[in-house]
This record gives structure tokens, C-alpha cells and sequence, in this order.
């Protein structure tokens, strides 16, 4: 079983994923987080774990708010 994370640390990481996203631009976002999950469920290691965490993510998703708007998100260039 592993640690959860403390909430400064998931706040950061937050952060730093929505950063990343945002990089990554709205035509590569669905191909970053891809990626990016399955990068993570190598580390996990468990496919029974990743695949309960598959279904906890999509558990209640909320729609998304009008302040994460793509027309109101600029992108950052590299």
C-alpha cells in the first residue's frame, strides 16, 4: 500500500500537471494524459490498482467550468 500524498504536495503536482497540459496544447492533451497514465501505472506496477484508479477518476467527474475554458487558457510556447 503506498502513502497518499500530503495535500501541499498533491496541490503542487496539481499544479504542475495543469502546467504540463498546457504545454502539451489542446491538440496533444488527450495524447499527453494518455501518456502520462501510463507512464504512472508502470510505476504503480498493479494492474488491478490502475485499473480501480481508471474507474475512481471517472467516478462523478465534473463537467468541466467556464473558467477552464480553452479560449480563456493560453498556451505556453517552448
Amino acid at each position: 500500500m503506498t502513502t497518499p500524498l500530503a495535500p501541499e504536495a498533491r496541490d503542487r503536482l496539481y499544479a504542475a500537471c495543469a502546467n504540463a497540459i498546457t504545454e502539451a496544447g489542446e491538440s496533444r492533451e488527450s495524447l499527453f494524459l494518455a501518456r502520462l497514465a501510463l507512464l504512472l501505472f508502470e510505476q504503480v506496477g498493479d494492474e488491478a490498482r490502475c485499473r480501480q484508479a481508471l474507474a475512481d477518476a471517472l467516478d462523478d467527474l465534473p463537467l468541466p467550468s467556464l473558467s477552464a475554458s480553452p479560449s480563456t487558457t493560453p498556451e505556453t510556447s517552448t
